[in-house]
């Protein structure tokens, strides 16, 4: 009678080809694990103050985020490779560019001054890290409930303005505020409603975004107004909606 054993995986032509399929969902993982190097690249280009350069980092790692998930999904990586939570890391990674790294900038930025600085960046930093804690953060329309922590986005448009000292600070704050409200802020690229029109308008505002960090945030003021009213439009698609299905139905 033949003694039956374990194979290895990789050691017989069944098992070699997932453990192929494994190691391309680790590849996944890695690529996902690149947006905390390009968080620390931003970091050390927040140190030396050379913020468009920060942005710029920010902004790849902001591809990286938008790509990672639908690669993840395409190759069931998390049932290829049960061990590794790429929620988890995701989360990881999405903390140290989307808040971390925003927080700095925003206290090291020289719009504030020291005492009110520490006190944002502290701000932006807690209230960003309770926010990830918060397992509804998602709604199931693949919308945000809240202001979503993007302080990428919002050190970006505080570089863009450089407001008064008192309206920055008010417009921080409100911001961490929102974090917790009941509002609803759309994905620009999950959301299945109007997502042609959302593309479209993600798509101009990240070539509007590299001509601005091209030019160092001197830009036409075209450029800035249309930049806003993208901004608009994201945070208030939503009530846009609402009103527009409402008016519908009547």
């Amino acid at each position: 009678m033949t003694e039956s054993r374990d194979i290895e995986p990789g050691a017989s032509p069944t098992g070699r080809p997932k453990a192929i399929k494994r190691s391309g969902a680790f590849v996944i993982h890695i690529f996902t694990a690149l947006g905390a190097g390009l968080a620390l690249m931003a970091l050390l280009e927040a140190v030396r103050e050379h913020w468009s350069g920060m942005f710029g980092w920010l902004g790849v790692a902001l591809v990286v985020d938008a790509l990672d998930g639908p690669m993840a999904r395409r190759f069931d990586v998390a049932g290829l490779l049960p061990n590794w939570s790429g929620e988890t890391l995701d989360l990881v990674v999405d903390f140290t560019t989307y808040v971390f790294v925003p927080a700095y900038a925003i206290a090291a930025s020289g719009l504030f001054s020291d005492v009110i600085a520490v006190v944002l960046g502290i701000a932006v930093a807690m209230s960003g890290a309770l926010y990830f804690a918060d397992r509804r953060m998602k709604t199931t329309d693949n919308h945000f409930r809240g202001f979503p922590t993007l302080w990428n986005a919002a050190a970006f448009y505080l570089f863009l303005l450089r407001p008064p000292q008192l309206v920055g600070t008010i417009a921080i704050l409100v911001l961490v505020v929102a974090t917790f409200l009941p509002i609803h802020v759309m994905h620009p690229v999950r959301v299945e409603r109007w997502r042609v029109l959302n593309l479209t308008v993600v798509v101009v505002w990240g070539l509007l975004v590299v001509f601005t960090l091209w030019r160092d945030f001197t830009v036409p003021w075209p450029v800035t107004a249309a930049l806003c009213v993208i901004a608009l439009y994201i945070v208030a698609s939503d009530v846009m909606w609402r009103i527009f299905a409402g008016e519908r139905d009547a």
